[in-house]
């Protein structure tokens, strides 16, 4: 292999990235971090960290109206929204430092801040410099996807990226999408005292989850004020932020309108690869994704990938699990390791809803798969003999050593 400027070269800033290049410096690699916006991605400052803070502040005003279960005198706290999102600011601008360029560099990472693309397959160029390495690692994350409702850009619609900077009261918030984060926020909100309406295209909220423990949930929304129009497409959206009008359409073809104030979007989210030079690269992609093997690696052997922008689930700790698989790979050689298939999560609403593994559903759904994949590994077992581990070596991991200076103290996960 020629000789290259680096060992790793990671392009993003988000949790997986971060964990990629803090690990690999304090192994000894020689590791660039490129970030064209700030350290710290999604997680930091557009998903758990204001998320959960924004959920502790109205648990808090929930448990203050409903003090009386616990023999106490109920009090309305009159939350004031800008009041909360300031708090919200302020936990940020807390954790702020841990993944701040002034850290990363102190740890011996070179932090390149600027917009870059691949222009050759060993090759990435960032304001005019050329870097090559050994592995790059693309951790670029994800970002809402907006669906294609006439009028929905128009009115202003939020997005959890623009949600937490609202300073300005949210009289009736109207939330399109009853997964983890419209779920989440649809509570928060209406124990915030706004208002709230959910709409969906689904029969249910939480649609990953078991259906009977989701309608644990629903049935716990509904009585604290949300309303659900579920199995209900959104014909058109009209007005700006402030009066906004929402058409919808049911499924034998009627129409009615929701008034509100506020249009939250949280209908999925979608993987960032555009303007990467992916082509250049030789890294394939399809339906959007970039395509990855088993082990993290795109159809570029040098590059991989991790995080959302791997396009599976997008959870913090899932993207720091990916960091630790690749530089085991990277560093070690050790082309044998992989994601583990059992991913923990959890969803914040109240009550909460956690999991280690499969719902029944999905688990019914890809067991074909997943039975294919295991007699894949099986047949592939055969032509090499079994590699010993040392007694103890899963807690003794130099990566998993070296991974945890990178995880923030906060203990976020994000599970929306």
């Amino acid at each position: 292999m020629a000789r290259t400027d680096f060992d790793i070269v990671v392009i993003g800033g988000g949790a997986g990235g971060l964990v990629v290049a803090a690990g690999g410096a304090s192994l000894g690699a020689k590791v660039a971090l490129v970030e064209k916006h700030r350290l710290g991605g999604d997680c930091l400052w557009t998903g758990c960290v204001p998320s959960k803070t924004l959920i502790k502040s109205a648990q808090v005003a929930h448990a203050m109206r409903h003090a009386d279960r616990w023999a106490l005198s109920p009090h309305d706290p009159a939350p004031d929204l800008a009041n909360v999102m300031e708090r919200v600011a302020s936990v940020i601008r807390g954790i702020e430092p841990n993944d701040s360029p002034e850290r990363f560099r102190s740890l011996g990472v070179d932090v390149i801040l600027g917009d870059g693309r691949f222009v050759a397959p060993d090759a990435f160029d960032v304001n005019g410099r050329r870097l090559t390495a050994k592995t790059f690692v693309i951790a670029t994350g994800s970002r809402p996807a907006m669906p294609p409702i006439p009028g929905l850009a128009d009115a202003g619609a939020l997005t959890n990226e623009t949600l937490f900077d609202l300073r300005e009261d949210v009289p009736h918030l109207i939330v399109v999408g009853g997964g983890p984060i419209g779920s989440e926020m649809a509570q928060a909100f209406r124990r915030l005292g706004s208002d709230v309406t959910l709409v969906d295209v689904a029969p249910r909220i939480l649609p990953r989850e078991d259906e009977d423990l989701a309608d644990v949930v629903l049935r716990q929304m509904t009585a604290e004020g949300v309303r659900f129009e579920l199995g209900t497409s959104i014909a058109k959206v009209e007005g700006r932020r402030g009066d906004v009008r929402v058409t919808l359409e049911a499924k034998d073809g009627g129409e009615r309108v929701v008034a509100g104030t506020h249009v939250l979007v949280a209908a999925g989210r979608k993987v960032n690869h555009e303007g990467l030079g992916l082509d250049a690269a030789g890294v394939k992609v399809d339906g959007g994704r970039i395509v990855v093997d088993e082990r993290l690696r795109t159809t570029n052997p040098r590059i991989y990938v991790v995080g959302d922008a791997a396009g599976g689930y997008q959870f913090t700790h899932l993207a720091e699990h990916h960091a630790g698989v690749v530089l085991r790979q990277a560093i070690f050689r050790l082309f044998w390791t992989r994601p583990s298939t059992v991913v923990p999560w959890c969803t914040y609403t109240d009550p909460e809803l956690a999991r280690a593994s499969d719902s029944p559903r999905t688990r019914r759904s890809s067991r074909a798969s997943r039975t294919k994949s295991t007699a894949s590994r099986s047949t592939r077992s055969t032509a090499r003999a079994p590699r010993a581990r040392p007694r103890g070596s899963r807690s003794s991991s130099p990566i998993r050593r070296a991974g945890s200076s990178a995880r923030r103290s906060s203990g976020r996960t994000r599970a929306s």
